[in-house]
């Protein structure tokens, strides 16, 4: 390649997820639903953890962030998924594809990296809780969201600066509801072997390593617990259940998606359904219902905001 992008296809098709209007219809009212819960939820909890001074915390200040995020990705793909729903033609220009992809990885790399440190926040507090606030300091807290972000942006700019240059000169019909790598690449007019391997080890295989070094920091954790105190081990477990469940579900889509050497489209497509519109919703619900500290927040914000309005 020369460097200049030789398209001549200035915007894509999506066949979408179903032709049934009884599919549409309950996938319509599932997605909104669920995007519109998204939204309320994840804000509640950013709100909440920015307003509340007995959260201002470590695990709180990650906690928001997640939610910050899990309410960025679904509304990278969510909207205009709902909106195509019943729409025959579903088209997106090439720029806005694009700009898709860009978020989507960008902001899936960023949650990636935040979830790792999220696990290492739980491990500091609970195999060394006499040094848990030096080490997981406000200082430490902001350079390691930082560096989430920054990891975030190398992990999708890394992919995009190779892609953004294919030639596509038809067709651009994608299988999909929303532009994502796999499926893009293959419409490119030239052999794009080398680029599918590495956009398989960029994200496929870093979500798999992510998803086991979690897996393996979750064990230590509970293995030093269990070596301290067996009573203790309980208490662990009840904390760690959430980050687990909420670690599986984000990784669990992704590593099927970008490794599974196999074309299943109504799988991949039910499985990107989940991860953008239900695990967003359901990555606050674990946190906050199993958090006595936020349910009381989440009360107090919610009484004060009643009363202002009476007020006002």
């Amino acid at each position: 390649m020369d460097g200049v992008n030789h398209s001549v296809v200035s915007e894509f098709e999506f066949l979408g997820i179903s032709n049934s209007w009884d599919i549409q219809l309950l996938l319509f009212l599932f997605s909104f639903m669920f995007y519109v819960a998204c939204i309320i939820a994840n804000t509640l909890i950013v709100l909440t953890v920015a307003s509340d001074p007995h959260l201002h915390s470590p695990m709180y200040f990650l906690l928001a962030n997640l939610s910050f995020t899990d309410l960025s990705v679904s509304s990278v793909i969510s909207p205009k998924m709902i909106y195509d729903i019943f729409r025959k033609h579903k088209v997106i220009s090439f720029g806005g594809c694009v700009s898709q992809m860009f978020f989507l990885h960008i902001i899936g790399g960023t949650e990636m990296v935040l979830l790792i440190t999220m696990a290492f926040d739980r491990y500091v507090a609970i195999c060394k809780p006499l040094q848990y606030l030096t080490i997981m300091s406000r200082k430490m807290c902001i350079l390691l969201l930082v560096a989430s972000w920054i990891i975030g942006f190398i992990h999708s700019v890394t992919q995009l600066v190779f892609i953004i240059k294919l030639p596509f000169c038809g067709p651009n019909v994608l299988d999909s509801f929303y532009c994502d790598l796999p499926r893009f690449i293959k419409l490119a007019c030239i052999d794009t072997y080398r680029l599918e391997f590495m956009v398989t080890v960029n994200s496929g295989f870093i979500s798999l390593g992510s998803f086991v070094i979690l897996i393996i920091s979750y064990i230590f954790i509970l293995v030093t617990v269990w070596k301290h105190s067996s009573a203790g081990l309980s208490k662990a477990l009840s904390t760690l259940s959430s980050h687990i469940m909420v670690v599986t579900l984000f990784f669990g889509p992704c590593i099927f998606v970008y490794t599974w050497p196999y074309s299943t489209s109504h799988v991949d497509k039910l499985l990107a359904v989940f991860d953008a519109v239900l695990t967003p919703f359901l990555n606050p619900v674990i946190y906050t219902f199993r958090n006595k500290d936020m349910k009381m927040a989440m009360r107090r914000l919610c009484s004060q905001l009643i009363i202002y309005r009476k007020i006002s």
